[in-house]
């Protein structure tokens, strides 16, 4: 009875550790390089408080590159760019980080949707000097802002 109880454990990790994590605001996978071959990659980037002809809810098809994004080509280099460099760039800034009282003004942004074959809800905000960062190592995901 233990030797069948010890098996079915085994048998149930191994199957939570095949799942990928899913790359959202409050989650930072390690990144593998198995999802590079995904079939197709969507996106819906929505920017709020950018300003006039900045502001809307975008759709970013990557594998083709398409959509209603203003630079679906730039956007999914990037997003390549990052992914082969081993970051995430969905990932939120690591907790207890020390960052600058630095404001971006008040552009924020949702990116929501399937990347490398996970889901994504991510937000973003230039709030501080680690926002900031974050939100300009997405440009031209994310529309270049500057201060207001």
């Amino acid at each position: 009875m233990l030797h069948r109880l010890a098996l079915t454990a085994a048998a149930s990790l191994a199957a939570v550790a095949a799942v990928p994590a899913p790359a959202h605001a409050d989650a930072a996978p390690a990144l593998s390089l198995a999802p590079l071959f995904a079939d197709h990659d969507t996106l819906t980037v929505t920017v709020t408080d950018a300003g006039p002809g900045i502001d809307g809810t975008y759709r970013l098809d990557c594998r083709p590159n398409g959509g209603t994004h203003p630079n679906p080509v730039g956007a999914c280099g990037r997003l390549g760019e990052l992914f082969q460099s081993g970051q995430d760039p969905f990932a939120p800034p690591p907790e207890r980080s020390a960052c600058t009282l630095q404001y971006g003004g008040p552009a924020s942004a949702r990116v929501t949707g399937t990347w490398q074959g996970r889901p994504v809800d991510a937000q973003f905000k230039r709030t501080d000097g680690c926002e900031v960062s974050r939100w300009n190592a997405l440009v031209p995901v994310l529309p270049s802002v500057t201060a207001s």
